[in-house]
């Protein structure tokens, strides 16, 4: 099996910042894009950043210049560096990976069960 677990949420005031940590693990082949989404209250989940297996990103208009996606190849991981944070930041934030399993010839998106951040004074 494959899982993915986030970790690195909490209660932030306006202006701080927060750094979100995904570790994949499992039976891993190999790792394309790994994605941060987020969904707030009564809202759409969206995606916020991508990252691609050679490091190239993309970002949501509203947190480019203030966020940063980043991963570790080697451990199965992608960050997100959030700074400047607002109150509409707030959301629970899911991690999501294109994986191929080991022996498999299929890639399929994992989900994480999600890492609550909260922004407020």
């Amino acid at each position: 099996q494959v899982q993915l677990v986030e970790s690195g949420g909490g209660l932030v005031q306006p202006g701080g910042s927060l750094r979100l940590s995904c570790a994949a693990s499992g039976s891993i082949g190999s790792i394309n894009a790994m994605n941060w989404y987020r969904q707030a209250p009564g809202k759409q989940r969206e995606l916020v950043a991508a990252i691609t297996s050679g490091g190239s990103t993309n970002y949501v208009d509203s947190v480019k210049g203030r966020f940063t996606i980043s991963r570790d190849n080697a451990k199965n991981t992608v960050y997100l560096q959030m700074n400047s944070l607002k109150p509409e930041d707030t959301a629970v934030y899911y991690c999501n990976a294109d994986i191929r399993k080991r022996f498999s010839s299929s890639n399929y998106y994992y989900w994480g069960p999600g890492t609550q951040v909260t922004v407020s004074s």
